[in-house]
């Protein structure tokens, strides 16, 4: 296993599930948040984010920063 690189959890999180659900693709999400495409993408793979940038992208799916954990787990 390479040690450089951060270990990826695909169940880290339901962003992949819910934006696709909302028909949104990851550059439409990206734009709508503030953020990069590459972001979302490393995100959907279960990499780590900034509290911020969650904070965006909830905002971003018209969500409330209430339903955080049923997005991300912590």
């Amino acid at each position: 296993m390479d040690e450089r690189r951060p270990a990826q959890d695909p169940m880290r999180n339901r962003l992949k599930e819910t934006r696709e659900s909302m028909l949104m693709s990851k550059t439409e999400l990206a734009k709508q948040a503030d953020v990069s495409p590459i972001t979302i993408s490393r995100i959907e793979r279960g990499l780590p984010c900034r509290l911020e940038t969650q904070r965006k992208i909830l905002l971003a799916l018209g969500m409330q920063l209430a339903d955080k954990p049923k997005l991300f787990k912590d």
